[in-house]
């Protein structure tokens, strides 16, 4: 009985010193290169609901206001209304660029 006993405490050993050595080996090292780093979305809703939706364009640093027409029902055409140049943030005013005034 003391043979299999020795024979499992040796498993167990070898066993604990393997999963040991596994994951330091698969960590990365310190200073060595990273994969590629991935690219953040395009595009960013920041805000939505059946009437208007405001979105980002994380490129082009522009957020856009899209809403319907006064009177329309919820889900009709959403247009263009205004953008804001995200460049300027940090200044005193901010001034959006108007395609349509709502009356």
């Amino acid at each position: 009985m003391t043979k299999r006993w020795k024979l499992c405490g040796c498993l167990a050993v070898t066993l604990a010193i393997g999963v040991a050595l596994g994951i330091t080996i698969a960590q990365p090292m310190r200073g060595t290169a990273q994969g590629p780093v991935a690219t953040p979305v395009r595009f960013t809703v920041v805000h939505t609901e059946g009437t208007n939706i405001i979105v980002t364009d994380n490129k082009a640093n522009t957020v856009y206001f899209y809403t319907i027409e006064p009177g329309a029902e919820a889900g009709s055409d959403l247009k263009l209304r205004a953008t804001v140049d995200l460049t300027q943030v940090g200044k005193d005013v901010l001034k959006p660029k108007l395609f349509k005034k709502i009356p």
